[in-house]
């Protein structure tokens, strides 16, 4: 295979991967996968905000059981030192009104728990149900990635190949014609190469004047197309203009 041949071929394989990347694109699967990757992205952070509410209404309830049981603790002490004790009427009262301060504030604490404990359950249950929509989410794409394996087997065996066969022919260029091939590839949207079919080229169709073709033709078999600036072969030259 010459050089010119491997190009000619390397185009050709390059459109057939377009053409079955597009055929990938466009199967059903893909545009509901891409939302079930939305919709996990989503739910990811909904769940994180969720979870991160939850912990702190644990910490704001286990905080108000601290205070709780404090203030009973002290509560206990005040009545245990004053227990036995032949107390005045000062202190008796000092006493009455530290308790009565104790009572106040852990009922106050208690109150509160009500509304904490409440909060608590709303979380529990979102994040809950954010975890079962997670998991359904789950189950969604494992079920929609096998039915896009299945129906795209036989493209992506093909792609395969001809990525194989692609480095078989990218070995049979030369470096600097592969660098003018993808500059050209990437301009031309995949079609970097034409031919000569007589004095026209194969994709821009501009005929060549006859002094511009016979320069062409006794030059060299890889050049640039005069109008178009694609990679021209000049193989397919076969009559004067």
């Amino acid at each position: 295979m010459t050089e010119a041949s491997a190009l000619q071929r390397l185009q050709e394989i390059d459109i057939e991967l377009l053409r079955n990347a597009s055929t990938l694109k466009k199967l059903p699967q893909q545009a509901k996968l891409k939302q079930i990757d939305l919709a996990q992205k989503k739910v990811a952070v909904e769940l994180k905000k969720i979870t991160g509410k939850r912990k702190d209404a644990e910490i704001d309830i286990c905080d108000m059981n601290a205070d709780i049981a404090h203030y009973k603790q002290v509560r206990e002490r005040v009545l245990a030192e004053a227990e036995g004790k032949a107390l005045t009427h000062r202190e008796a009262r000092d006493v009455e009104e530290q308790l009565t301060h104790l009572d106040k504030v852990t009922e106050k604490c208690e109150h509160q728990m009500g509304p904490l404990n409440e909060n608590l359950e709303k979380l529990q249950l979102a994040e809950g149900n954010a975890r079962k929509m997670a998991e359904r989410l789950v189950a969604e794409r494992q079920n929609v990635q096998a039915s896009f394996d299945e129906d795209s087997k036989t493209v992506r065996a093909r792609i395969i190949e001809l990525n194989r066969d692609r480095e078989a022919v990218v070995a049979q260029v030369s470096d600097e014609v592969m660098a003018s091939y993808g500059a050209a590839r990437k301009r031309f949207g995949g079609l970097a190469v034409e031919t000569l079919t007589g004095n026209v080229p194969s994709t821009c169709r501009v005929k060549l004047q006859p002094s511009l073709y016979h320069d062409l033709a006794r030059g060299p078999q890889i050049t640039e197309c005069p109008y178009c600036h694609r990679i021209l072969i000049t193989d397919d030259a076969e009559a004067e203009a």
